[in-house]
Order: C-alpha cells, then sequence, then structure tokens
C-alpha cells in the first residue's frame, strides 16, 4: 500500500503537465464568422419594416390630436368622446407594436445567431478534441491567461474555414 500511494505521488507532477491547456477569444471568433453578415442584413431588414410601420403609425398619431383640436369646438359631445378614444386607442397601440418589434427582433436574432454560436462551439470543441487540449479557456471571460496557455483561434479558424 505505501509503495502504491509513493507511486501516485510521484506520478501527479507527470500527470500535471500531461495537461494542454488552451484559449480562444469567443467574441472576436464571432465577429469573424461569415454567417454574421447575413444575419446582419436579415435584423437591419427587419428593423426596417418596423421602422417604416411605426412611423406611419406614429405621423397618424400626430395628426389625430391637431385635427381633433382644430375641430374640438364644433363637435358634438359624442363625437367628442369617439375621437379622443380614438387617439388613446392609437397611442396604446403603438406601444404594443413597438414592445412587439423588440420582442419580435430579439427573438430573430437569438434563432438566426444560435446555429452560429453551435457551429462556433462545436469547432473549439473538435479542436480541443483533435489536438488533445484538457481545457480551452474563453478570454473574453478571462481575468488572466497564463504564458503556458496556447491560442487555439488559428486552429477553430481553420476548422470552421475561415482565413
Amino acid at each position: 500500500m505505501k509503495k502504491i500511494i509513493i507511486l501516485l505521488a510521484l506520478a501527479m507532477p507527470l500527470l500535471a503537465s500531461a495537461q494542454k491547456f488552451g484559449h480562444i477569444n469567443t467574441q472576436e471568433l464571432f465577429a469573424q464568422m461569415p454567417e454574421i453578415k447575413d444575419v446582419e442584413s436579415r435584423l437591419d431588414s427587419l428593423n426596417k419594416q418596423y421602422e417604416n410601420l411605426l412611423s406611419a403609425m406614429q405621423e397618424e398619431y400626430q395628426k389625430k390630436p391637431s385635427d381633433y383640436q382644430s375641430k374640438q369646438a364644433t363637435m358634438t359631445d359624442a363625437i367628442r368622446q369617439i375621437t379622443e378614444e380614438e387617439i388613446m386607442s392609437l397611442q396604446q397601440r403603438i406601444q404594443t407594436a413597438y414592445q412587439t418589434a423588440q420582442q419580435d427582433v430579439q427573438k430573430k436574432q437569438s434563432e438566426w445567431l444560435a446555429p452560429i454560436h453551435e457551429r462556433m462551439a462545436k469547432a473549439i470543441q473538435a479542436v480541443g478534441e483533435k489536438e488533445g487540449y484538457t481545457y480551452i479557456f474563453d478570454t473574453a471571460a478571462a481575468a488572466y491567461v497564463g504564458k503556458d496557455a496556447l491560442d487555439t483561434m488559428s486552429s477553430v479558424k481553420k476548422e470552421l474555414g475561415i482565413k
């Protein structure tokens, strides 16, 4: 039993030195992914559609109160009440449309970026397995990367087909 403990104590430094550590900046890599340009373009297009919709609604909202104010003196109480309700309803529709637009853009962004994140994670894992890394740390979130850690960016970019 004593011999096993001594062997383990002697083998520990050898086992520790066999570990291979790498690092990668996933934010930098993510920005270089070719699919990002397509996602940005689609998001810009979606944002533009919502901007046009909200702009048209805002123009209508700006017109209604001014029309109401200019005609208010000649309106009956019932027409005045209906017009005021229309203005409040339009304001609520604008708020709802704005919230819906924000939610939809966020949902689409997550939906469209998820496959890119997944592809990137699989490439990092593939490089880790191929090149025998024990750990690959993300320097985008790391406070310190030691001099013994190897930069895996070029290997992962090669795995992804990025130059």
